[in-house]
């Protein structure tokens, strides 16, 4: 019984070192986005979880990782072009990394970062990619079902093909998406137009009313199979408001009843060993709005749970 128990631990041992070695470096890709939001708070989130210490955080779990840099929009012109002209900038900047052999870990940033995030791993992607949008709202209007106009509500159908031109077609013609191979996860805030787009196209929505019923975990396993069924890989996308703001206040867009931000960590650590994983973005962190760096500790701890084989996250900046 001790040597099958001592060989089993020189098993996880071993997987872990795997896993590390097979992610290689994380390259953190800051995108000051906030120009697609009403409120710009979210445009100081990368700075801020960057002075928080994510990298360090993530080393200290036993993943190689660094903040490569931090882009941000470039001066004059209208809220569309600014999207646009730094969508397309980090599309580059994530291809480049994916082609260096590491791993991009984007940290918003408004979500209308989203559509440089995934057009740039689309770029290097041998074949179709996956993705779960993990959020309290769909993200999918076009200027003709938006209220506001805010493009932070738009990066999910601009990726499916929907929407502004310079943003659908970013990297080249087509979508850099398709709707089987896509699903949101705690949907909870919505309008009536963009929910008309997905049911139209076909996109798995898990409410989070089914979140609740069936458990994180289980949604979660059945999200990884939509993202990976006939794709050459897959990502994930963290809009932070997916959290209860109660316990993370710290978002661009709040929600009231939301995830409990330890039960959605648990579930991102199904993701560990997964050498389909392509990259991982988090967003929509507002600063200005946390209480007590409560948001930015859960944003550390959700990137960890994911990319990290190491023991259970705890405190701000070190272990439990």
């Amino acid at each position: 019984m001790i040597k099958a128990l001592f060989h089993l631990c020189a098993l996880c041992a071993l997987c872990g070192y795997l896993w590390v070695w097979y992610m290689k470096n994380i390259a953190i890709v800051g995108a000051a986005s906030g120009w697609g939001a009403q409120d710009m708070g979210c445009a100081d989130g990368p700075e801020a979880l960057r002075a928080a210490g994510l990298a360090a955080f993530l080393q200290t779990r036993g993943q190689h990782a660094q903040w490569a840099e931090t882009l941000h929009p470039a001066p004059g012109h209208d809220r569309l072009w600014l999207v646009t002209d730094l969508c397309a900038r980090l599309a580059q900047r994530v291809a480049a990394v994916r082609a260096g052999g590491d791993f991009p870990l984007v940290v918003g940033g408004d979500h209308s970062c989203a559509v440089g995030t995934w057009s740039g791993v689309h770029l290097a992607a041998r074949g179709p990619l996956g993705l779960i949008w993990i959020d309290a709202h769909m993200d999918s209007h076009t200027p003709q079902t938006s209220p506001s106009g805010a493009l932070h509500g738009m990066p999910l159908a601009c990726l499916l093909g929907h929407g502004e031109s310079s943003l659908t077609s970013l990297v080249g013609p087509g979508p850099v998406l398709l709707p089987q191979h896509v699903c949101l996860i705690g949907v909870r805030s919505f309008e009536a137009g963009e929910a008309t787009l997905l049911e139209r196209m076909g996109v798995r929505i898990f409410s989070m009313a089914e979140v609740r019923q069936r458990g994180i975990d289980a949604v979660f396993r059945d999200a990884l199979n939509i993202a990976q069924n006939g794709t050459a890989g897959f990502g994930v996308s963290i809009d932070l408001d997916a959290l209860d703001p109660e316990e993370d206040p710290g978002v661009g867009t709040p929600a009231k009843d939301g995830m409990h931000g330890e039960g959605l960590a648990h579930a991102l650590r199904q993701l560990h060993g997964n050498p389909h994983l392509l990259a991982l973005e988090i967003a929509e962190y507002n600063p200005h709005r946390d209480r007590n760096s409560a948001t930015a500790r859960m944003a550390l701890r959700l990137a960890a749970a994911a990319l990290t084989s190491g023991a259970e996250t705890g405190k701000f900046g070190g272990p439990q």
